[in-house]
């Protein structure tokens, strides 16, 4: 069966949304389209291409690797997002790898033509600078968590962290889908069973409740506490 013609259109792009229809439609015919698989990689680190690209449709992870192997996840870019910005402003090789977590549809443009739109619209420019400023900011909390938390403690501030996206009540947050064991233990450099024997101990302190689609925190205040006592704050 042939695949569906893919729709060249940015209208969801979050970092373009300042742009006339006109300048979208300008710009969907200056992308390279391209579908991509799950799990299939997108860009890999060291690379030498320098487009920055966007999220259509599906979702990414951007990952780097260690020396034995193991998988380090830096974050996640869902539909309307984008990613590669680093690579189009300063033309260095690719900091990290990008593969696709479901079937998504990216759109891709060149360095120069991405920097022509900085230039004419200081509203992208500030968007990404103020995306830029998160990276810097989650990045620079993730080296002092590693640097000063233990490992069940890095669980615990991982799961605060998307409690605090979840929040489905002033004290109560919903994760669905459940997050992953092996994810949660690549975002915090630890290993799955760090993770499992974590996620028990909360579920016996009735802080967390597992469901048949998703993990409800119970008990917000109680997770952040964990955390900020550790962390001294």
């Amino acid at each position: 069966m042939p695949k569906a013609v893919i729709k060249p259109s940015l209208e969801g792009i979050r970092l373009l949304s300042g742009l006339t229809h006109a300048e979208r439609e300008a710009m969907e015919q200056a992308c390279a389209w391209k579908r991509h698989r799950a799990q299939e990689q997108i860009i890999d680190r060291q690379s030498e291409s320098r487009d920055i690209f966007f999220v259509v449709k599906g979702k990414v992870r951007v990952v780097n690797y260690s020396l034995s192997g193991r998988e380090v996840t830096l974050g996640d870019v869902g539909e309307g997002g984008h990613f590669g910005e680093l690579a189009a402003l300063d033309g260095e090789p690719r900091s990290a790898s990008v593969m696709a977590l479901e079937d998504t549809v990216v759109a891709s443009l060149s360095s120069d033509q991405f920097l022509k739109v900085l230039r004419d619209h200081p509203e992208v420019t500030l968007f990404i600078l103020q995306s830029l400023s998160r990276i810097v900011r989650r990045s620079t909390e993730r080296i002092m968590d590693l640097s000063t938390l233990g490992a069940n403690n890095r669980v615990h501030a991982e799961l605060l962290r998307l409690a605090r996206e979840s929040m489905a009540g002033p004290n109560k947050a919903i994760l669905k889908p459940i997050p992953v064991h092996s994810d949660i233990a690549s975002r915090v450099s630890t290993t799955r069973e760090t993770v499992a024997r974590v996620l028990s101990e909360l579920s016996r302190a009735d802080i967390i409740k597992r469901e048949k689609d998703a993990l409800i925190i119970n008990d917000v205040d109680a997770l952040e506490l964990m955390v900020e006592d550790v962390r001294g704050e």
